[in-house]
C-alpha cells in the first residue's frame, strides 16, 4: 500500500491533467480516483524502466476511452497558460476542436507527451505501440494541430497555450 501511496503522490497531477483534456475537469477528478484505486488493488509492475508510470497511464487511458465510449461524449478540455493574455473564445474553441479532430490514439499520444510529460518509451508501453510509432503519431498530431490553428492565430486571436509546464516536478 505504501508503494501505491507514493505512486499517487508522484503521478496524481499528471494523470489528472491528461484525463481533464479528454473528459473535462469534473469527470477527471472521479476518473483519477478510479485510476489510483485500481493501482492500489492490483499487483504493481516492476519499478525499473518507467514501467509503473506507463502502467498508470495505460489504466488512465483505458478508463478515459471507456468513459467516452459509454457516454458517447466528445470533447477535450484545454488549459490555457494563466500568465498569458486571456484567450479569445475563437481560439479556445479552435484549439478544442483541433484536438477533437485528431485520431483518438494520436490525441492520446500528444496529450501523454505534452500534458503529462511521458517519455516516448512510456507512451509506447501505455498505448501498446513502438517508440517509432509514438514518434510518428506525435509528429502527425503536431502538424495537424498547427494546420488547424493557423487561421485563428493569423486572425489576431493570439495567446500562449501551455499544455504542460516541464519545469514542474511531478516525481518523474
Amino acid at each position: 500500500m505504501a508503494d501505491a501511496d507514493l505512486l499517487f503522490s508522484a503521478h496524481r497531477d499528471g494523470v489528472f491533467r491528461y484525463l481533464s483534456r479528454i473528459v473535462g475537469q469534473g469527470n477527471a477528478s472521479e476518473l483519477t480516483q478510479e485510476v489510483f484505486l485500481r493501482v492500489a488493488r492490483g499487483p504493481l509492475p516492476p519499478a525499473e524502466g518507467g514501467g509503473r508510470r506507463a502502467w498508470i497511464y495505460s489504466i488512465a487511458r483505458n478508463l478515459a476511452l471507456n468513459y467516452v465510449r459509454d457516454d458517447r461524449r466528445r470533447g477535450v478540455a484545454v488549459e490555457l497558460d494563466e500568465r498569458s493574455a486571456p484567450a479569445t473564445q475563437e481560439l479556445s474553441t479552435a484549439l478544442a476542436e483541433a484536438l477533437q479532430r485528431l485520431a483518438p490514439l494520436d490525441r492520446d499520444v500528444f496529450l501523454m507527451r505534452e500534458a503529462s510529460g511521458l517519455t516516448y518509451e512510456e507512451i509506447a508501453a501505455a498505448c501498446e505501440l513502438t517508440s517509432d510509432s509514438v514518434r510518428s503519431r506525435l509528429h502527425r498530431a503536431r502538424l495537424q494541430l498547427r494546420a488547424s490553428l493557423e487561421r485563428p492565430m493569423r486572425s489576431g486571436s493570439v495567446c500562449t497555450v501551455r499544455l504542460y509546464d516541464r519545469s514542474r516536478s511531478d516525481g518523474s
